[in-house]
């Protein structure tokens, strides 16, 4: 009786979270409310667990952190945190009207607040359960008046944003883009479309300024949960925005609305650095002068390695010095050609279609090879030729409506950019400012 208003007390401060502030960074001159993540709400829920009154003959309530090992259940988990046999069976009894008890994946991490009994002599006293059982949503069990278990369920709202991220480069893209939040996969989109125009080997430099635009998802505490696919691009003076075709494909365009995408990437193969080039090399494994007829990129084994163009497989198959050997026939009589591969993509195989930059094969060492890498060939009408710098076709430009449409989604994305529309965003040199467009 004595605990029951402290758990209420408790239940408020919980709710309190789950209703937190929204995140919107405004001008510089409003700073945003502060945001409570996931760390501090859950501090926040434990300490009212915590501050409860001991019960007779047990000492305060603690919070115990706990993960289900590999093998696991549930209800040995609960006991694991002292909990006694009767008492973790009644709370995933409650709990399993709520969630599925049973299929659960060993590493899901829960609290339990537990009261030990002065002097240690026998079971802990249950007090209460937390976990979050996704993104945005979360269980709380603890006791009422009457020491029966009850399960509250929270669920977060969520709203759409567009994120305007502005970053320098410190060390790569990737730790650079991650830090401000954007995800893996518009990071991976990222350095594909900027494979048709920059050398990541070369042109990469700390400092160099670049700015994305996507849309997210975000809790009401301010939490991002989910993002939607890259806008906007801009980098080295590149610029890169999104546009979804009448025939439904979603393609990249410059300002000018002419197809970024090239005929042929730069580089099949990310983060991969070039060791060796086009023309005449001491062969490294038969020890004189040869004709290299391909590049070589260092990367790791099982790297994945892109199509470089639409087109069909010819060829997926042992091929002597090349090891595992890929080639791919694109349109005009081009076609290119990968070698020491550790295995294709899944399923890969002759007469399949391919897209650009879809993976199909993995960086290795079959073959002819002193280490990993990737020997990457470029062959027109029949003829090897050097793939940096070769003259290959460029991409199509828009034209009649579906240009007029490309204008005017560029000229929101700019707006923007600018600062225009409901909300000013935030202008900083390396940070993230949020605007909605709907």
């Amino acid at each position: 009786m004595r605990l029951a208003p402290r758990i209420l007390v408790g239940a408020a401060v919980l709710a309190a979270v789950a209703v937190g502030a929204r995140l919107v960074i405004g001008p510089a001159s409003k700073p945003a409310p502060p945001v409570l993540d996931p760390a501090q709400a859950a501090a926040l829920q434990h300490a009212a667990f915590t501050q409860s009154e001991a019960q007779a003959g047990f000492a305060r309530p603690e919070s115990v952190p706990v993960k289900i090992l590999p093998g696991e259940t549930f209800e040995s988990a609960v006991r694991r945190a002292g909990v006694a046999p009767d008492e973790a069976r009644q709370a995933i009894r409650t709990l399993a009207e709520s969630m599925d008890t049973v299929h659960i994946k060993a590493g899901m991490a829960f609290d339990a607040a537990v009261a030990r009994p002065r002097g240690h002599r026998g079971p802990a006293r249950l007090i209460g359960l937390s976990l979050r059982t996704s993104p945005t949503s979360a269980l709380t069990l603890s006791r009422t008046f009457d020491g029966a278990l009850r399960v509250r369920e929270l669920e977060e709202k969520v709203s759409e944003e567009t994120a305007v991220v502005h970053g320098k480069i410190d060390g790569s893209l990737y730790e650079s883009a991650s830090s401000l939040g954007v995800s893996q996969a518009n990071i991976a989109q990222m350095v594909k479309l900027l494979a048709h125009k920059v050398d990541f080997q070369r042109d990469l430099k700390d400092g160099d300024a670049f700015t994305a635009v996507f849309d997210r998802q975000v809790t009401e505490n301010g939490r991002t949960v989910g993002n939607g696919p890259l806008k906007y691009i801009q980098f080295k003076g590149v610029t890169f925005l999104r546009f979804e075709r009448e025939d439904g494909d979603v393609e990249y365009f410059d300002e000018d609305g002419k197809n970024i995408k090239g005929f042929l990437l730069r580089t099949p193969v990310d983060g991969a650095r070039m060791t060796s080039t086009f023309g005449m090399r001491r062969h490294p494994i038969l020890g004189y002068n040869r004709m290299h007829q391909g590049i070589d990129f260092g990367a790791g084994t099982g790297t994945p390695v892109f199509a470089a163009g639409d087109g069909v497989v010819v060829e997926a198959r042992r091929w002597g010095g090349y090891g595992n050997w890929l080639r791919i026939r694109h349109q005009n009589g081009w076609e290119t050609g990968y070698g020491h591969l550790s295995r294709y993509a899944k399923g890969l195989h002759a007469g399949e279609r391919v897209k650009q930059g879809e993976v199909v094969a993995y960086v290795g060492s079959t073959g002819a090879s002193t280490g990993p890498h990737l020997h990457y060939e470029t062959w027109f009408k029949g003829k090897r030729v050097n793939p940096i710098g070769a003259k290959v076709p460029q991409g199509t430009v828009l034209a009649g409506g579906e240009l007029n449409r490309f204008k005017a989604e560029k000229a929101q994305i700019y707006g923007l950019l600018a600062g225009s529309g409901d909300r000013k965003f935030a202008q900083t040199d390396t940070g993230v400012a949020l605007k909605g467009l709907r």
